[in-house]
């Protein structure tokens, strides 16, 4: 870890997280996939932490316009965040017959419903070259990222326009891997994190480290800031990630509950339910890998012998399920993302999630802050 001393006095949110992003609170709302909404990300700019927008399901013209409205909303440096690996070995050459054999596993709920099967379409990828163009020439405030590290002509072009770069590890040898890039932020995400995980150098199943295990170790392990991320929702969650060597938090599902975020109605009340006490891992959703609330269907597509379509395929032949069950209702046949701990979710709102935060934080953190700040400057 880098050494510096910092006085004891010091705000808990004064950290290097906070000086490089240019926020009042080193608090990052995770970028949320295809639920993101340019209100939540201004609304969480605005109070002085990072809003995020998930945008690696988007064209390149249409991120173009998602930026041009975040804008438009505030003037707070936000993030664009963007999946390095966007299609999975496979995706190209899968064909007629492994999409009806994937199929045959919901095609009795889709018909249930009363919608129509679908059909085999050729698969047309999104290519991150194309979605990354735009953010560049956009000069973002920030760039986030999953699933690797971006080519280093374009971490070079990120450094020249001055926007910073935020990539996230899932075990101790990728964070590596990203300082030594130059990345400027990384979030170490633990397993307990909803959504999809972010594994790129070996497997996400051979990924699954705790948040409370792999913070302190990739603190240790690297003297880029370190952001924690997964299973955090509430002051508590934060102030044992700066405990634990981290100078930020990234919470996800927390601000996915509000009626900021772009879950619906029926998402929102899952993860306000006791139900959102069990989550599972799955790849039956996307063909990746990702955490959501425990249900019919992912007990379904976790059975032996389930044929999964390679990323994003199965996500596409999914959501022919997703939108008859959502219009009917229907939560034990949908993707309810949320991570371990959903079921500490209480506000409906973001601005009022982050003013409880930041009052309940204040109150006790600097103690604990201050005592990672002298452990660090001793290393």
């Amino acid at each position: 870890m880098q050494n510096e001393s910092t006085s004891p006095s010091t705000p808990w949110n004064k950290t290097r997280v906070s000086s490089i992003l240019g926020i009042d609170y080193p608090i990052i709302q995770g970028p949320l996939g295809g639920l993101s909404t340019q209100r939540l990300t201004a609304t969480v700019s605005n109070f002085g932490g990072l809003g995020s927008f998930g945008a690696h399901g988007l064209a390149a013209s249409a991120i173009k316009d998602v930026i041009a409205e975040i804008r438009e909303l505030t003037v707070k440096p936000f993030a664009m965040n963007l999946w390095v690996s966007t299609e999975d070995e496979g995706a190209r050459t899968s064909g007629r017959k492994e999409f009806a054999r994937s199929l045959k596993h919901l095609a009795g709920h889709i018909e249930a419903l009363g919608a129509a099967l679908p059909d085999h379409k050729s698969y047309t990828p999104v290519r991150f070259e194309d979605q990354v163009r735009v953010l560049l020439d956009a000069k973002i405030p920030a760039f986030s990222f999953v699933m690797g590290v971006p080519p280093q002509e374009i971490l070079n072009e990120c450094r020249a326009h001055g926007i910073i770069t935020i990539g996230t590890a899932t075990t101790v040898a990728e964070a590596i891997v990203l300082g030594q890039a130059g990345v400027n932020v990384i979030v170490a995400s633990g397993f307990e994190a909803g959504g999809h995980r972010g594994s790129f150098l070996m497997p996400a199943e051979d990924s699954l480290i705790g948040t409370f295990s792999l913070t302190p170790q990739v603190v240790d392990a690297i003297s880029v800031p370190v952001v924690a991320a997964g299973g955090i929702a509430d002051a508590r969650g934060i102030i044992a990630a700066f405990a634990l060597g981290a100078e930020g938090v990234q919470i996800g599902t927390a601000f996915l509950a509000t009626e900021d975020a772009g879950a619906s109605v029926n998402h929102r009340n899952a993860l306000l339910s006791p139900t959102a006490q069990r989550t599972s891992l799955t790849k039956g959703f996307t063909g990746r890998l990702a955490r959501g609330v425990h249900n019919q269907l992912i007990e379904e597509l976790n059975r032996p012998g389930v044929e999964i379509l390679p990323y994003p395929l199965q996500r596409q032949l999914v959501k022919n399920l997703a939108v008859p069950a959502e219009k009917a209702g229907r939560t034990e046949l949908l993707q309810l993302w949320a991570g371990q701990s959903a079921s500490l979710s209480r506000q409906s709102d973001a601005k009022t999630l982050l003013e409880i935060l930041v009052s309940e934080i204040s109150a006790v953190a600097d103690p604990v802050v201050d005592c990672n700040r002298e452990q660090r400057a001793k290393r």
